[in-house]
């Protein structure tokens, strides 16, 4: 009978409740227990290629809006400046060295992303999102290393870099039927899924890229704003041959460069405005950054990374050393800037902590960086020191979040020389860095060898160096590294 009685109070509570979750979902919005998260890759993006970093011969409105409602990040840094190394090193939170992969996958490369590393897609899996990736893998072409075996639902775009393919800018003009040019790079395919869709990407096929990318993120959001989602966007530009669509075709005044940043800027735009209308962009972390600085070869066709030095290819600032914004309306403040020393290698970590995910059993190189996206009082960085690889397997600098110490190595340069504006790249010189320290707190642009001033700091980073050759290997010190995981290697059936 005491039973009986409660029910009726039992259900209005009920009722009560389910209308008062209904109101709030109306006024509010779509209610998600975790934030819904979206990563812009754009692809050798230089440090001054958007309004929010210096830009200014081409307008880039929708991340300046970007930068006005969220945090740019001054001194954020990719694990190396070369195009897989530095992807796998995002999607895993670990040093590309750690995971085995060290340079840019061709067509015909033989290994890939290893299945026991966990992806930021499968981090999030564990909280039930709904994952997608759309544009550039560069992780393995073989389908055991593509998208939909490591945590992504969707996957729509290249598998590697866009200029890999039959019409390469050092072979272009070469007759069809030369035997150069059919031996350079086999025909480029365009996935969707597992499944190839266009297995010879021509030029008109890449003006389209960046659209579709957009058209597919967009209607990404539009079917899964009602459940948590990730969203990741690398993009095929701005990375040499350069594509726009006919929208933006001599738009920016600034030259193809500027009319493909134009089309870039327009994406970021349109992937912000979906989450608005669909009413999620206070429960959106949006991060916009980039794999690394600009291929300085190209001249005209490339972008730029003042005030850092250098570029694409060396761990010299201008090489790793990206433009970022984040933007979280409520959670991230408006309109302000962080100077002290992140990774995308932080991403996953601090992802993992903003869902309450349970990261690998494995070691990872990533540190939460919660304190300073969200603007905390004496936030720091929480990195001791960060190793700066690039090839061969060597530790070419050591950094902390003011020094860098560079040790002798070889690295390419133009010497002060431009490129030309016809696609086609300029030879670079092949230079000889001494050992260094450098300042990056008052010398941005490594000018000036102040090792003689701190011998202190000099002791401090050999030290951490020693420790991670010890780690992660350094090929001109024999060290192998014990602290290396094999990437993945192609399966023999």
């Amino acid at each position: 009978m005491k039973i009986k009685a409660l029910l009726p109070l039992l259900f209005s509570f009920l009722f009560f409740s389910y209308s008062s979750f209904e109101l709030r979902a109306e006024i509010n919005g779509p209610r998600v227990s975790t934030p819904n998260v979206v990563v812009i890759f754009i692809d050798d993006l230089g440090y001054a290629d958007i309004g929010p970093f210096g830009a200014n011969g081409y307008p880039t409105p929708n991340l300046d809006q970007m930068a006005k409602q969220g945090r740019r990040f001054t001194d954020f840094v990719a694990s190396t400046a070369v195009c897989s190394a530095s992807r796998i090193a995002l999607l895993t939170g670990c040093n590309h060295r750690r995971v085995g992969i060290s340079g840019a996958l061709g067509p015909t490369a033989k290994i890939g992303i290893n299945s026991k590393e966990m992806t930021l897609a499968e981090l999030c899996k564990q909280k039930g999102y709904a994952t997608a990736c759309f544009g550039k893998w560069h992780l393995g072409v073989q389908q055991q290393f593509l998208p939909l075996q490591h945590g992504f639902d969707q996957y729509y775009g290249l598998p590697y870099s866009n200029d890999m393919w039959p019409y390469h800018p050092n072979f272009v003009d070469l007759p069809a039927d030369s035997p150069k040019r059919k031996s350079n790079y086999p025909p480029l395919p365009l996935f969707d899924g597992n499944e190839v869709v266009d297995a010879e990407v021509d030029p008109e096929d890449q003006t389209r890229l960046t659209a579709a990318y957009t058209e597919r993120a967009v209607n990404f959001i539009e079917k899964n704003h009602e459940r948590p989602f990730l969203l990741y966007i690398p993009h095929s530009m701005v990375h040499v041959p350069l594509y726009v669509s006919k929208k933006f075709a001599g738009k920016s005044g600034a030259g193809l460069f500027g009319d493909v940043m134009m089309e870039v800027d327009w994406s970021v735009g349109q992937i912000n405005a979906a989450l608005k209308k669909q009413g999620i962009d206070e429960n959106t972390l949006v991060i916009f950054t980039s794999d690394n600085g600009p291929w300085l070869s190209y001249g005209k066709r490339a972008g730029s990374a003042e005030p850092l030095r250098e570029g694409k290819g060396t761990m010299f600032e201008g090489g790793y050393r990206v433009p970022t914004l984040m933007k979280w309306p409520g959670k991230i403040p408006a309109d302000t800037t962080c100077v002290e020393l992140a990774s995308t290698i932080d991403i996953f970590p601090t992802v993992a902590k903003l869902i309450d995910g349970q990261l690998p059993g494995h070691r990872i190189d990533g540190k939460d960086i919660r304190p300073l996206l969200f603007g905390e009082a004496d936030a720091r960085s929480p990195h001791t020191h960060f190793p700066c690889y690039y090839k061969n397997g060597e530790l070419q600098a050591i950094r902390d979040a003011q020094f860098k110490l560079v040790f002798p190595h070889k690295y390419r340069s133009l010497n002060g020389r431009a490129g030309k504006d016809d696609g086609k790249p300029v030879k670079y010189d092949q230079n000889q860095a001494k050992f260094a320290l450098y300042n990056l707190r008052t010398d941005v642009g490594e000018t000036t060898n102040v090792a003689a001033r701190y011998p202190e700091v000099v002791a401090k980073l050999s030290k951490y160096a020693d420790e991670v050759r010890r780690d992660l290997g350094d090929r001109l010190t024999k060290t192998t590294g014990a602290g290396i995981r094999p990437a993945g290697r192609v399966s023999v059936k």
